[in-house]
């Protein structure tokens, strides 16, 4: 009887662990709705692309939140390009550099 009482509380933690693996990051959010829409998959894996280092690329989103008038914060930016590497790049990041991967 133990084992049915703990096993619904049990159940509803392992459906709250999977809803909250599933929220986008901010900077996901930042990227779909405000850059989504001219920047498919095929830009970044273009020949002639302009980020090739974590500052390249934190470099081109400061820069392009200023052309699209944006005025993302620093942490915005840094989100963003987060995101972008997280999911595209690979690039190593400063603060990260020698860390292991989780």
């Amino acid at each position: 009887m133990k084992t049915l009482v703990s096993l619904p509380a049990s159940l509803c933690f392992v459906v709250a662990l999977a809803a909250q693996a599933q929220v986008p990051s901010r900077g996901e959010l930042l990227y779909s709705n405000h850059c989504g829409a001219c920047h498919s998959a095929q830009m970044h894996w273009r020949q002639k692309k302009l980020a090739t280092t974590w500052d390249t690329l934190k470099a081109q989103v400061q820069r392009w939140q200023g052309v699209a008038g944006l005025e993302w914060s620093e942490a915005e930016v840094e989100e963003v390009a987060r995101y972008l590497n997280e999911t595209i790049y690979r690039y190593p990041e400063p603060a990260r550099v020698g860390l292991l991967a989780p």
